[in-house]
C-alpha cells in the first residue's frame, strides 16, 4: 500500500518521459504464448508458513489470470526466509526458470533476530538477481506483528503474493523489451546536454 497519493506515479509520467527520450519501456502485459509459457519458480518459506501459503495462493491466482500455464510453475520450500536466497539461486542456475518469486514472512519479535534475517534475506535475493540476470522478486513480508502479516496476505487485491507475481510478470516483460531494442537505441539517462 502506498503511504500517500503524493508518492504515486503521475498518470502522465511515462508518456512525458517517452516523449523526451529515444526509447521508453513500460511493463506491458505478456500475452498469448509469452504468458502461457512463462516459467516461474517460487521459493517459499515454511517458517510462518500459514502466511506464505496465503501469499502463494494469491500469486498462483494472479499467474492464472495472466494466462500462465501453472504446469510450468515450480514451488520449492525452504525452512525459513534466511534460506530463500539459496533456493532462488538454485532455481536461477537451472536455466529453466524465467523469474523467481521469494515468498515468506519475517515478523518482528523481542530480539534482534528479525533485523538479521530480514536484511540478509533481502540482500541475498538481490545478489541472486544481479548475479543471474533473472528477475528475483522480494515477496517476503517484514512486519511488526502477525496481524499485519495476515492483512497483507488476505485473499483479495491487496495480497502481497499476487503483487509479487505481477512484479515478476512485469519485470520479465521489460527485460524482453530490452532484448528487442533496435541497434543504436538509447536506454537510460544522460547527464548534461543532448
Amino acid at each position: 500500500m502506498t503511504s500517500s497519493d503524493e508518492t504515486l506515479l503521475p498518470a502522465d509520467a511515462k508518456s512525458r518521459a517517452a516523449a523526451r527520450v529515444g526509447s521508453s519501456l513500460d511493463p506491458i502485459e505478456l500475452v498469448g504464448d509469452e504468458a502461457r509459457d512463462l516459467r516461474v519458480g517460487f521459493a517459499c518459506a515454511e517458517f510462518n508458513g500459514g502466511i506464505t501459503d496465503r501469499m502463494l495462493t494469491g500469486a498462483l491466482g494472479e499467474l492464472e489470470r495472466a494466462g500462465v500455464d501453472l504446469g510450468g510453475v515450480v514451488v520449492a520450500w525452504a525452512p525459513g526466509a534466511f534460506e530463500l536466497p539459496l533456493i532462488a539461486r538454485g532455481m536461477a542456475a537451472t536455466g529453466r526458470i524465467d523469474a523467481v518469486v521469494a515468498l515468506g514472512a519475517v515478523i518482528r519479535g523481542d530480539t534482534g533476530h528479525y533485523d538479521f534475517v530480514a536484511a540478509e534475506c533481502a540482500s541475498g535475493l538481490q545478489r541472486v538477481q544481479l548475479d543471474s540476470g533473472l528477475p528475483v522478486v522480494f515477496g517476503v513480508l517484514t512486519t511488526d506483528t502477525v496481524e499485519q502479516a495476515l492483512v497483507r496476505s488476505l485473499p483479495d487485491e491487496t495480497n502481497k503474493g499476487a503483487e509479487a507475481a505481477r512484479t515478476a510478470l512485469e519485470t520479465v516483460a521489460v527485460l524482453r523489451g530490452l532484448e528487442s531494442l533496435p541497434s543504436g537505441s538509447r536506454v537510460g539517462f544522460t547527464v548534461g546536454r543532448r
